[in-house]
């Protein structure tokens, strides 16, 4: 990938927020906000571009219509994630990484015994974050 201007913005925007997610219309707006102006499909083609190297993740939005892009993990191996609906930050589970990577190859060994080629595996846990849960009124 070449690095323009666009490619540096947009990375910047994902990395002064590494958990969370961003829609290509919050990224679109958020770029204009800070005076970029960037047409709405470079953006497409620069974020599906920025996931197939695999330095961000693309994952489909509850209603399956829309697309959230995040940082790609590093080093984390396979570990699920849960994501706030709230929100749209994302929280790596570490501690799962063993039994979710154990899951993970019993599931692609059973697809390549039936004959299937699996690329990967995500997990995803759904749900509202401490910092979005509503505090109870104290008595």
């Amino acid at each position: 990938m070449r690095r323009t201007l666009a490619t540096r913005a947009v990375l910047g925007l994902f990395l002064a927020n590494p958990q969370g997610t961003l829609s290509h219309a919050q990224a679109l707006a958020s770029l204009t906000a800070r005076g970029l102006d960037i047409n709405r499909v470079t953006l497409y083609r620069l974020l599906d571009r920025l996931a197939a190297c695999g330095v961000l993740q693309r994952h489909a939005n509850d209603d399956a219509r829309t697309w959230r892009y995040g940082l790609a993990d590093t080093d984390e191996g396979l570990a699920p994630r849960f994501e706030c609906d709230a929100c749209h930050r994302q929280f790596r589970l570490i501690e799962g990484s063993a039994p979710t990577q154990a899951v993970a190859s019993d599931l692609l060994r059973t697809l390549a015994g039936l004959g299937h080629q699996g690329l990967r595996v995500d997990v995803a846990i759904h749900g509202t974050c401490a910092s979005c849960l509503p505090q109870e009124p104290a008595a």
